[in-house]
């Protein structure tokens, strides 16, 4: 087995035929067709059903192509060490569906702009999927809320900590927040994340039974429906950043007010820990007033 072999089997998952991956690699399609060979009767696996038009990966074969991606990924990691460069090479990310999505992209960008050497790869699932994936080293990182089932091989540093607000289309009264929620039409934020069941925890807490109108999965389509006027909702804060808070009226939500955390969960010993900090640095400072500082490590 050899990188050569591994990419050319790359390159026929990415583009679907043999033929498309020998122009990628710069090989004849024949040769291609001998690089797979040789590798299945190493691995003694077939990696492709040559009976299906294009040729699929087997379950076997999807194996060695996810060995592959393991493999070259850390030969370039590797180069980069050996040249010096800790903010090379390719960072595996992952990221909640979260009203702090639009966060990441920014950053990722500037961090592209920063170090041109680095090759971020953005997968997007729920929280429990994303942190099995960083403890068994298929992510470098994850962007994720504050979770109660993280390892203890695995670190959360949040970089931002942001304020839940009630929201309307109308002007609120400053009055009690259970009062607004009782007498109004609410709609529901609906999904099974954190920011969900901290909401509907603390409505619980306060004794309120609300008037539901709709439950809603996404934190920006509840902010439109507030907007159209079908009734009050709470969101936090990055979802109501410019444009999308235009023209909405917001209480603090909760008594005493309460905070949401979203972080990035990594292994403790990581060898993409220069690249993560530096990341994390990056979105605490897109997060503005809300953003928190990474604590060295040891430190409470």
């Amino acid at each position: 087995m050899d990188t050569r072999q591994l990419r050319t089997l790359l390159a026929i998952q990415a583009h679907g035929t043999f033929a498309q991956a020998a122009d990628v690699v710069s090989l004849t399609p024949s040769a291609v067709s001998q690089q797979v060979q040789a590798l299945e009767d190493e691995l003694r696996v077939t990696i492709f059903n040559r009976g299906t038009r294009p040729p699929q990966p087997t379950p076997q074969g999807l194996q060695v192509i996810e060995m592959a991606r393991d493999i070259l990924r850390r030969e370039e990691d590797t180069r980069a060490s050996l040249r010096g460069d800790q903010i090379a090479g390719t960072l595996m990310l992952g990221s909640v569906r979260s009203s702090a999505l639009n966060l990441l992209p920014r950053a990722l960008v500037q961090m592209r702009q920063q170090y041109p050497d680095l090759k971020p790869s953005l997968r997007v699932s729920l929280s429990a999927a994303l942190i099995a994936d960083v403890a068994a080293g298929r992510l470098d990182a994850a962007v994720v809320a504050e979770h109660l089932g993280i390892p203890t091989a695995l670190r959360w540093s949040p970089f931002l900590r942001e304020p839940l607000w009630l929201i309307s289309s109308d002007p609120l009264p400053d009055s009690d927040v259970a009062d607004l929620l009782r007498s109004r039409p609410y709609i529901r934020f609906r999904s099974p994340v954190p920011l969900a069941n901290l909401i509907d925890t603390e409505i619980s807490r306060l004794g309120v039974v609300t008037n539901d109108v709709a439950e809603i999965d996404t934190i920006g389509t509840l902010v439109t429906c507030v907007r159209q006027g079908l009734g009050l909702s709470i969101v936090p804060h990055v979802a109501l950043e410019k444009p999308e808070g235009l023209g909405l009226f917001r209480l603090p939500f909760g008594i005493p007010p309460i905070t949401r955390q979203i972080g990035i969960v990594e292994r403790t010993v990581s060898p993409r820990g220069a690249i993560i900090e530096r990341l994390h640095g990056v979105l605490a400072d897109l997060c503005g007033a809300h953003g928190v500082a990474r604590r060295p490590e040891g430190k409470p």
